[in-house]
């Protein structure tokens, strides 16, 4: 697959069949991933990959905000990825101060493109995603143990599409970009 076409053709998915994902896979769509850039290549995201399903299900029940949507992709979806995101080190000196006026906005800038590099190498192992951001970060770090100095920073389903969404329409490239 080209690089742009994959960009292009990408979807988010919210329907999944029931087929199992392989271990092997998972941990080649994140051998992928993990070369994502980050802040002075600090790789700080960290993928936890949950498929046992009474987990999934607690995780939808609990920690979805009442959010029905996501509630069921999780239910749906074979494998749910926690993103979570080393705390106090993208964008931060050694001493604790911020690095640059954007504070603590490079850790969630760094998760971010660790998870489109993740739902991009996902994509072209035959997978769909999709990035979720309603959720309780609090109970979803409980219900997974998550590590104290780590924060979560999304939740991706992932699994084999049960759907084909068309793209959406796209802005025209007079909308979104200035030449100076």
């Amino acid at each position: 697959m080209n690089l742009n076409d994959g960009l292009k053709e990408r979807r988010s998915i919210r329907k999944y069949r029931t087929d199992k994902v392989d271990k092997n896979l998972i941990e080649n769509i994140i051998e992928t991933a993990r070369y994502a850039p980050s802040w002075k290549n600090s790789q700080t995201s960290r993928y936890n990959i949950i498929t046992d399903e009474a987990l999934k299900d607690k995780i939808a029940d609990e920690a979805t905000c009442g959010f029905e949507k996501n509630k069921n992709i999780i239910k749906n979806a074979p494998v749910l990825v926690v993103l979570s995101t080393v705390d106090k080190i993208s964008g931060f000196n050694p001493d604790g101060s911020y690095t640059t006026s954007k504070g603590e906005h490079w850790q969630s800038f760094d998760a971010g493109i660790c998870a489109q590099t993740f739902c991009l190498s996902a994509y072209s192992n035959g997978l769909g995603t999709l990035i979720m951001g309603i959720f309780d970060e609090d109970r979803v770090s409980e219900l997974i143990n998550l590590p104290q100095n780590e924060k979560v920073s999304a939740l991706i389903a992932l699994g084999y599409t049960d759907d084909k969404p068309k793209a959406p329409k796209r802005k025209d490239i007079s909308e979104i970009s200035r030449f100076i």
